[in-house]
């Protein structure tokens, strides 16, 4: 009766702590945010040097997305390797409604700060579209629920790591 006793005690001390951070969403979306920006950053450098032509990353508060031109004009959206993104209902919200572009969005929760537009011409090397080539890494920031994740691009190379 004792054991018993002490098992259910141990397991409501468990399930106090654990239930409170298995229903804390933000955390799993914060990294899950971030995995897609690396992702989809990475696949624009590897696409802009297999393709030979440049790719502009486009990154707002909620999203992000490859285009084959600065103003991200319909003809020259990058199309989703698997043929449509997630899909999911934030990333419709956030990239127009459409499937058959590499756009990613997530809940309002998330932040993305740090990005601004820039692009990696046919060598993979990341340029700003505005300003010319980096002199220091970029740092993309990804933060909800009290968690920080950073997705960084290197100059020069375009190398993409977290």
């Amino acid at each position: 009766m004792i054991e018993l006793v002490a098992m259910l005690v141990i397991a409501g001390l468990l399930a106090t702590f654990a239930v409170n951070r298995f229903f804390q969403r933000d955390t799993f979306d914060a990294r899950s945010a971030s995995d897609q920006v690396a992702s989809i950053v990475r696949y624009g450098q590897k696409l802009a040097v297999a393709q030979n032509r440049p790719v502009f990353v486009r990154i707002d508060g909620k999203s992000v997305a490859l285009c084959f031109d600065a103003a991200c004009s319909d003809a020259q959206k990058v199309v989703p390797p698997a043929g449509t993104n997630s899909g999911s209902k934030n990333t419709l919200l956030a990239c127009s409604d459409r499937r058959n572009w590499l756009c990613e969005g997530w809940p309002s929760t998330v932040k993305l700060t740090g990005g601004a537009g820039f692009y990696f011409d046919p060598l993979g090397r990341p340029y700003y579209a505005a300003y010319g080539d980096f002199s220091t890494p970029l740092v993309l920031t990804v933060a909800a629920g009290g968690q920080q994740y950073q997705v960084n691009v290197a100059p020069e190379t375009g190398y993409v790591y977290r």
